[in-house]
């Protein structure tokens, strides 16, 4: 009898968090881009990926690559996007799995997303490219393939979570209580902490309706598998930065918020001595300058791409 009880809570339970995860879906509508210009489809793998696309096609092509986060998308650059298609061809993809661009279930790795870096930017003649922490270590592992006219890493890093844990990744991707645990990791507390703790030096230059945003493409349709191998340790690059770093052909700038402690400016002093890199510092500014001092950040991409 007792037995019988314990699995009908059980059931009951289920269902209650099955209930929960759906009425969370149906009150984050569909995505709207979250950039402006014009909104196109690049056909990778099978997978439709969206970018948003300005400025004049004569001008010099210029792709800027968002990071890699629970809610990550190209809006990342939405305080420097317009600004710069002023003066380039700007081009600026929701990486697969993210934001507007298609979120197969697959288990997605370093390597995926190295390959799709590699094919999407070559899709482009002699770009510029800015890449920001994971991301920026996917493209220096490609850059060999590419043939590049300049390009600005933003706090580049190899690591963006812990060692491989696949138990942890398979239970984010499990029905009903991966959702839930997803739910409350992308939940709207879970991601002004996140914002606050290593996003943003000063949250007054993050607005609520990004923060709204985030919560949205975090709730959108297979929004967690992309998200389950980041925080399980699966889109961790396997090399060394400062070996591929130096190995890119093109002028490359590192972009480093001083306040950044997730990848700290320690790290990104290191990276341009063993280099022999350009290391741009913003005050007051953690991981994202471009958003909290585009002006500076913006000064920074074109003296870049002047170079």
């Amino acid at each position: 009898m007792k037995l019988r009880s314990v699995a009908g809570a059980l059931v009951a339970g289920t269902g209650a968090v099955a209930l929960a995860n759906a009425a969370l879906r149906q009150r984050a509508p569909p995505l709207e881009p979250a950039l402006g210009g014009d909104h196109r489809t690049f056909e990778w793998n099978g997978i439709d990926v969206r970018y948003a696309e300005a400025g004049d096609t004569d001008d010099p092509d210029l792709v800027l690559l968002h990071g890699v986060n629970a809610a990550g998308s190209n809006g990342e650059f939405r305080e420097i996007f317009d600004e710069l298609a002023a003066d380039y061809h700007v081009i600026a993809p929701d990486l697969p799995g993210f934001g507007t661009s298609e979120r197969p279930p697959l288990r997605y790795s370093a390597t995926f997303y190295e390959e799709f870096v590699r094919d999407f930017v070559a899709a482009f003649e002699n770009p510029a490219v800015v890449a920001s922490s994971l991301t920026g270590a996917y493209l220096t592992a490609v850059a060999d393939d590419l043939d590049l006219a300049s390009v600005v890493l933003i706090c580049p890093t190899e690591r963006g979570g812990p060692d491989r844990n696949l138990p942890a990744r398979e239970l984010l991707r499990a029905p009903v209580v991966g959702e839930a645990l997803f739910n409350l990791l992308s939940s709207k507390p879970s991601i002004r902490y996140f914002n606050a703790d290593h996003g943003y030096y000063d949250m007054d230059r993050v607005s609520d309706a990004w923060m709204d945003y985030e919560w949205r493409t975090a709730h959108q349709p297979n929004a967690r598998y992309a998200p389950a191998s980041f925080v399980s340790g699966f889109l961790n690059a396997e090399f060394d930065l400062e070996e591929t770093l130096a190995g890119v052909d093109a002028p490359v700038t590192l972009l480093w918020g001083r306040e950044a402690d997730i990848t700290p400016l320690k790290r990104g002093r290191e990276l341009a001595t063993a280099t022999d890199t350009r290391l741009v510092v913003v005050d007051d500014a953690k991981l994202l300058p471009h958003v909290e001092f585009p002006e500076e950040s913006l000064d920074a991409i074109r003296d870049a791409i002047g170079e």
